[in-house]
């Protein structure tokens, strides 16, 4: 089962600090806006994302139909077929993807640490 691409969301106190000291890694950001309190940096296959202000904790982000490069994927396991194939391994999702729909959805997971994992899919369904 592809998870699609992952990358780590970290809720953060001062996204100019947090941004800085990134920077000093060699990440480059790649996407969003720090005056909007987001942006998404990479070094090589690492991605992360810094937002202020939007999450209370850190999260594990998976997103289906995207590859590294967040280019979207002709075939891949579309969010809500994730979340039935969870679902029969009994695990619960909260808020799940509603399951009559098609295209961009998400749901989430919290493991036994209380981490949240982010199933968030961006890109239509593929065909079926």
């Amino acid at each position: 089962m592809e998870l699609g691409n992952f990358s780590v969301s970290l809720a953060v106190k001062d996204i100019k600090a947090s941004a800085a000291f990134y920077e000093k890694l060699d990440f480059k950001q790649v996407g969003g806006n720090i005056e909007q309190q987001w942006v998404v940096l990479q070094n090589g296959s690492a991605r992360i994302g810094l937002f202020q202000g939007m999450f209370d904790k850190n999260i594990l982000t998976f997103n289906p139909g995207w590859n590294a490069d967040k280019e979207p994927l002709a075939d891949f396991q579309d969010v809500r077929d994730l979340q039935r194939s969870f679902k029969a391994r009994g695990l619960t999702m909260a808020p799940e993807a509603d399951e009559t729909t098609q295209g961009p959805a998400f749901f989430q997971l919290t493991d036994p640490d209380g981490n949240t994992l982010l199933f968030d899919q961006h890109v239509p369904s593929p065909t079926r």
